[in-house]
């Protein structure tokens, strides 16, 4: 088996207008057509080489949102999709202007990438990083999390 490319990711959410205006409008991903035979609420986005589908909760088994992170959500250390953007401090200055509160970073990675994490309305776990080589921003190590710091692993 090969894989080709990851196509889509899916995400349920409870209030489709809300997370339709933060990744239409906020995110600037472009609405496109579902297939006509999907009778059930949802919408689906188009990015660059990518589609996001949004679908209702009220339509399916699945709880709307991830695991709540905890503490981990200030390190990245969650269940989170990540997207690439020009340049960190834009996206920050443009997220807080729509009172999207930044919950982690912005931080190194180590490897050359700067990043921050933001919940989604439905407090899915959203990572927005840059490659920069040249950050001054201190790398500083990352280590385990758990509710129970003596379990091993």
């Amino acid at each position: 088996m090969q894989l080709r490319k990851l196509d889509h990711s899916a995400l349920v959410v409870r209030d489709l207008e809300r997370s339709s205006w933060f990744y239409g409008e906020v995110l600037g991903l472009e609405e496109v057509p579902r297939p006509g035979n999907f009778k059930f609420g949802g919408r689906w986005f188009q990015g660059p080489n990518f589609q996001l589908h949004l679908i209702l909760a009220q339509d399916t088994t699945a709880p709307a949102g991830f695991a709540e992170a905890g503490e981990a959500a200030h390190v990245g250390l969650a269940h989170h999709l990540a997207f690439e953007v020009d340049d960190v401090d834009s996206a920050i200055a443009h997220l807080r202007a729509h009172n999207i509160e930044i919950v982690g970073g912005p931080m190194p990675r180590g490897d050359g990438v700067i990043q921050f994490y933001v919940y989604d309305p439905d407090r899915n776990f959203l990572e927005f990083f840059t490659w920069d080589s040249n950050s001054s921003l201190r790398v500083e190590e990352r280590t385990a999390m758990s509710s129970d710091s003596s379990s091993s692993r």
